[in-house]
């Protein structure tokens, strides 16, 4: 089976793995993390490159985003079905199923996740890198991406933008406001693969939590989610599957996600 992906630059180093081992072939298309800033943003850049996919060349579109903060709710499957993880956000993908994201969100929930797509980007820099929090990645995307910064000429340089845009008191308060997110966390968290183990990231977010005074902790990552996904393995309780001209509607509910006139859902292609 050929599909077609699209997904977040986030995860681009566990799509290309996986993409490597599965038993299908696929085109795939990676989209910048900073449209986590908006919601709106994200829907209108996904929606044209959802409806070009071609059914004569692509089986099935596997979309590598969770609902992000309604991102993903009110998009159209194309011409062809389309299949999305049932997750709230990028870090289900990272740990492997929303069941262990809940137990290990429970556990400590006071936890900033780290993985090797999101230092990746942190580090190349550019606008909007957004952050991953919790409980969905994006949801606060701007604060992350204006203020979770190693030195602090980036906080000064981000503090001095305020100012000149905003005036020198509107600016203060801004920043102090969008600062403030930072003390709601005590734990960061490396997700960490073998196939990453070589990049040096652990001393990298040793580093940053730190200077944060949050306790470090390293979490095996999963890769089964994705595995399975770009597989095909599309069981109900883990993939919604889209019907061409169907919308995907957010549920708040463990399924966290439906499809908008579906006659069923779960059947792989």
């Amino acid at each position: 089976m050929h599909l077609k992906v699209i997904a977040c630059e986030v995860a681009a180093r566990e799509f290309f793995y996986c993409a490597a081992r599965s038993v299908n072939t696929m085109d795939i298309t990676l989209k910048p993390q900073g449209l986590h800033d908006s919601s709106d943003a994200c829907r209108k850049e996904l929606q044209p490159e959802i409806d070009a996919v071609d059914p004569k060349r692509h089986a099935a579109l596997f979309l590598g985003y969770g609902l992000c903060n309604n991102a993903t709710a009110g998009i159209r499957a194309g011409r062809v079905r389309l299949v999305i993880p049932r997750a709230h956000d990028c870090i289900t993908f990272f740990l492997g199923s929303k069941e262990r994201y809940a137990r290990i969100f429970a556990r400590r929930p006071g936890t900033y996740y780290y993985t090797a797509g999101w230092m990746d980007v942190h580090e190349r820099g550019g606008p909007s890198t957004t952050a991953q929090g919790r409980p969905e990645l994006g949801r606060t995307g701007g604060e992350h991406a204006m203020f979770d910064q190693k030195s602090g000429l980036a906080r000064r340089m981000a503090y001095q933008e305020l100012v000149e845009k905003y005036g020198e008191e509107n600016g203060k308060y801004l920043f102090n406001s969008m600062s403030s997110w930072e003390t709601h966390y005590t734990h960061g968290a490396l997700i960490q693969y073998p196939f990453t183990r070589h990049l040096g990231l652990e001393e990298k977010v040793r580093a940053i939590c730190a200077e944060k005074k949050w306790a470090f902790e390293e979490i095996r990552g999963s890769r089964k989610l994705i595995q399975d996904g770009l597989d095909g393995k599309w069981d109900a309780e883990r993939f919604l599957i889209v019907e061409p001209g169907r919308e995907i509607k957010a549920r708040y509910d463990e399924s966290i996600i439906e499809c908008v006139g579906c006659p069923g859902v779960g059947t792989p292609v």
